[in-house]
């Protein structure tokens, strides 16, 4: 029980990095930016090439590991995030006042195209676009003799949670949290403040961004395989979670991520037992789903959220 648990917060809170990324873009655009995937998948590739090219001069057996995923991570959010401000500015921002059904469809042209840009790079520099990221915390700490924590693990929770507590931070209590929350709450008012929207909007793609470069390194060391597509399905789980804690609401996500990782890790390990052998652990995905749904019905908003008032 212990390791299922600690498995499915591991997951929980990849997802729920990844879905603070979308849950922030809706909340001041209203936009389901479904490129964000594919933005985590590329500061996932580009943290296992920093990890592969520090392993292949030498430096991974003289660095700290610690210090070796920190680079890789602020490389991944750097190039992550400024590929997110280039996307709003090209794909989004000239739709801004299109309907919502345009820029949903932009969004889903700009993660067929990522995809296949990264499978191109990669094959034509590599001749392969799946990679292995190198293997930076191998021991572990035995807490019994049959039962055993992976650092990597902790490693990728507790950055997760680093993370999480300094955006939190950010937007309730910094100037540009502020603006946020203004933009989210009206755009023509918030510009009549003098809060500069279209920066703000910036910022909040480089932001989410970021986070999603920093969840695909983190993905790398904790499951080593990557490829163009791995974004798709985490995307969608991730946009779930979102949907789950409450779409717009950033502890929402962190809440709707880390069930939604424990939903399909106890899934994958009881399932078969519950019924029979009728049901294994490739139906954790059925499972979680099944209980998104019926937290849907009964609250709509999800678990966090508010219902949305109009204003007459």
């Amino acid at each position: 029980m212990p390791q299922i648990l600690l498995d499915g917060l591991t997951l929980g809170f990849v997802y729920a990095i990844v879905a603070l990324g979308y849950t922030m873009v809706y909340g001041v655009l209203k936009l389901i930016n479904f490129a964000h995937s594919e933005v985590f998948m590329v500061g996932a590739f580009a943290g296992t090439e920093v990890l592969l090219f520090l392993h292949a001069m030498g430096y991974l057996a003289t660095l700290p590991p610690a210090v070796a995923l920190i680079c890789a991570m602020l490389i991944a959010m750097i190039l992550s995030g400024t590929l997110g401000v280039f996307i709003e500015r090209i794909a989004y921002r000239p739709l801004r006042q299109a309907p919502r059904l345009v820029p949903l469809i932009s969004a889903i042209g700009v993660s067929f195209f990522l995809q296949d840009a990264v499978r191109l790079i990669e094959g034509l520099w590599k001749n392969a676009f799946y990679l292995t990221a190198p293997t930076l915390f191998t021991n572990k700490i035995t807490i019994t003799p049959t039962l055993s924590l992976p650092v990597k693990s902790l490693v990728v929770i507790m950055a997760a949670v680093t993370m999480m507590v300094f955006l939190h931070l950010f937007v309730s209590r910094s100037k540009w949290g502020k603006a946020m929350r203004a933009v989210s709450q009206d755009q023509a008012t918030a510009s009549l403040m003098s809060i500069n929207v279209n920066r703000v909007i910036s910022l909040t793609f480089l932001i989410g961004a970021g986070l999603g470069g920093a969840a695909g390194t983190l993905f790398a060391a904790q499951y080593s395989l990557i490829h163009p597509y791995v974004g798709f399905l985490l995307g969608i789980k991730a946009f779930t979670a979102a949907v789950l804690g409450g779409i717009g609401n950033i502890p929402g996500a962190m809440l709707g991520g880390i069930l939604l990782g424990l939903l399909e890790s106890f899934g994958a390990a009881f399932l078969g037992v519950a019924t029979n052998g009728a049901m294994g652990a490739e139906y954790k995905d059925v499972f979680a789903f099944a209980i998104l749904i019926a937290v849907l019905i009964f609250k709509p908003s999800g678990l966090l959220g508010e219902p949305e008032r109009e204003k007459i």
